[in-house]
């Protein structure tokens, strides 16, 4: 029983861990403001660019060089589809994502690019909660460790979520629910990966590569060009500054 509350822990972690990002927009004053809103927008660029590259691209490498295909046909190809996926679901899906106004439209792109980020994280905590229920003692402590260091990621992922949202003029507990229900999926992710282990695990150097393309393209379409804007000095600082927060975050987990 022990075991099983242990594994539940290791499963629900990343996702609170995202919500307790999400609920920095409740700390945050003054956020309508221009300046203020472009320079939160390259930190949350600076944080998905970061966490595509070491959170998705560099571990889905490392998992590739166990396969038999070419090491970098997964990553690259799955990077490119990630993102022209990414394009062809914005348009397969136009009518519910630009329902109101283009403002709403954009933030459900970033929304979704950051959920489609979760999905493959979720799946890595649930191979090592896989492995962690055979009760070898070096795979439980793996899953602890492997499953803290993918929630404090995910902090600042939360609030590259919420943050925006609420510069863009919603609520802010609209935005928190928003920023929050994007971890959501990473329970969900983790479940599939626990009860079909053998599968997703030879899968997941394309899905993790697939969701950093969808990082990238909405990074690139979506947030660098708003923190540039009329700003560009002070959007390209808040862009670095986001992308060494993450990669220190990562580097140091």
């Amino acid at each position: 029983m022990n075991v099983y509350l242990f594994v539940a822990v290791i499963l629900l972690l990343p996702a609170l861990c995202t919500a307790l990002g999400a609920a920095g927009v409740f700390l945050v004053r003054r956020a309508d403001e221009p300046r203020t809103r472009r320079m939160l927008c390259g930190m949350a660029a600076g944080i998905m660019l970061a966490a595509s590259v070491w959170s998705l691209l560099l571990p889905a490498i490392e998992r590739a060089e166990a396969g038999i295909l070419p090491v970098w046909l997964a990553p690259a190809a799955g990077l490119v589809l990630g993102a022209v996926g990414l394009l062809r679901l914005e348009e397969a899906a136009g009518r519910l994502m630009h329902t109101g106004s283009k403002e709403d439209g954009r933030m459900g792109r970033v929304v979704l690019a950051v959920t489609l980020h979760n999905l493959p994280e979720g799946m890595v905590v649930g191979l090592a909660a896989a492995l962690a229920l055979r009760g070898e003692p070096e795979a439980v402590s793996g899953a602890l460790a492997l499953a803290l260091g993918i929630g404090l990621q995910n902090i600042p992922e939360g609030a590259a979520v919420s943050l925006p949202l609420a510069q863009a003029g919603q609520g802010r507990r609209k935005a928190f629910c928003a920023g929050a229900a994007s971890g959501l999926v990473e329970p969900l992710g983790a479940l599939l990966a626990l009860a079909l282990a053998g599968w997703v695990s030879a899968a997941l150097p394309w899905l993790m590569s697939a969701a950093a393309g969808c990082m990238v393209c909405v990074t690139a379409q979506e947030m660098i060009p708003e923190a540039v804007e009329q700003d560009e000095p002070a959007g390209v600082i808040s862009v670095v500054l986001g992308f060494a927060l993450m990669m220190a975050l990562d580097i140091a987990l």
